[in-house]
């Protein structure tokens, strides 16, 4: 699949590096000023430097999000940010309201402008009016179906288009939400999203005598998750995307793990250079998610909702971060334990992908033998046939047999 490009979330620099290892064209981050997330690492100034001079060494693009709803106090000193974003060399920043996209054009008249997601565009005259404003590109709601952004294109060909194709979603309209706010003043639409959406609910029965008291509400003994939405999936609707002008596809999860990122990204990677297949649809069972949905793209959808759980935890274990390979050995450095005997399974951008190897002899930092892995962090190396790579992840799937 041609001019197209996969975009990846990176809420610190070590997810960064992962994401752009496992084949993303470009990552979308946020600052420690005007960026929602407040509760990711981001980055600092500084940062935001190396971050930008690091993807461009490798041929990637950095968009740094500065999508707040800005209230007056939040605009002092954003002209300034603009300018050190474009100085930095940042590729664009993502913009949702008009009185930032002014600081933004004042200030920095050669940053591009992408549109975020958080500006609710659901039709081509708003589309329209943003690339009037200046805008290179727009980052479509995610209630828009396929025919729909079709449409856009049609009417407004010179703007770029970028759509989610994986990952969480709201159960608000493009994230306007105050459950959170109301419920533990944390603000979702200031960075603070407590996912309250995500919880299980009782209710409260009462009559004009008496309170019953709390019950359960249960779809099944597990519980019932009324708000709780499934995650988007389109990997097996990307040409389909393309063919509607979709030019960016944009996976969600600035708060997500290194392994989830890498799992997701390497699956999306494989289908945009080779195309859907069974081992992608498997990939992506892979790493903790809800059920799967393709939202609205294919028309009216009404079973979006995630009743049974918050989530499952997905099909592997995540057991380290592979640091290097040397005579034979692989430096891994823990982050699930793993025994002696354990068969485990390499998540790689390269031909070691899905391979798997028996661990037969391991040593930990001190050169000791060890049979149980189960010091944290520490840096064990491992006997491994396979030459592995620097940033490769190995994993353990949960139909073998785990020792206690």
């Amino acid at each position: 699949m041609k001019n197209v490009e996969l975009l990846a979330p990176a809420g610190n620099f070590s997810k960064l590096k992962t994401a752009l290892y496992f084949g993303a064209d470009a990552a979308y981050l946020g600052g420690k000023e005007f960026s929602l997330r407040s509760f990711a690492d981001n980055f600092s100034r500084g940062e935001l430097v190396q971050a930008v001079k690091y993807a461009h060494e490798r041929g990637k693009k950095i968009y740094v999000t500065v999508n707040i709803y800005a209230k007056n106090a939040d605009l002092a000193g954003m002209e300034d940010y603009f300018a050190f974003l474009q100085e930095a060399g940042a590729d664009a920043a993502l913009i949702s309201d008009p009185g930032v996209l002014s600081a933004a054009k004042k200030s920095a008249p050669r940053l591009p402008v992408h549109i975020s997601t958080q500006a609710n565009i659901t039709n081509k005259y708003a589309v329209k009016f943003w690339h009037e404003m200046g805008a290179s590109r727009a980052v479509l709601a995610r209630e828009l179906s396929l025919a729909e952004i079709a449409e856009i294109h049609a009417y407004v060909p010179e703007i770029e288009l970028e759509a989610f194709v994986h990952g969480a979603m709201c159960i608000s309209y493009s994230g306007r939400c105050l459950l959170s706010d109301y419920l533990t003043g944390r603000p979702s639409n200031r960075g603070e999203c407590a996912q309250a959406c995500r919880w299980n609910y009782s209710i409260r029965k009462r009559d004009d005598k008496s309170d019953s008291g709390w019950l359960d509400m249960e779809e099944d003994e597990r519980g019932a998750y009324i708000l709780n939405s499934k995650d988007l999936n389109m990997s097996a609707h990307l040409e389909e995307m393309r063919r509607a002008g979709v030019y960016s596809f944009k996976i969600e999860g600035r708060m997500k793990s290194e392994y989830y990122l890498a799992t997701v990204i390497n699956a999306y990677r494989r289908c945009i250079d080779g195309g859907f297949s069974p081992v992608v649809e498997r990939e992506l069972l892979t790493a903790a998610h809800r059920d799967y949905t393709t939202a609205y793209a294919l028309g009216e959808n009404h079973q979006t909702v995630n009743y049974s759980d918050s989530q499952t935890k997905g099909d592997c274990d995540y057991i380290g971060n592979v640091l290097g390979y040397e005579g034979g050995f692989a430096k891994i450095e823990m982050r699930g334990r793993f025994f002696s005997g354990d068969v485990l399974e390499v998540l790689s951008p390269d031909g070691n992908f899905g391979k798997s190897f028996t661990v037969e002899e391991v040593c930990d930092s001190k050169g000791e033998p060890v049979s149980d892995c189960k010091r944290v962090q520490e840096i064990y190396s491992v006997k491994c046939p396979l030459a592995l790579s620097a940033g490769d992840i190995v994993r353990r799937r949960k139909y073998h047999v785990e020792q206690c």
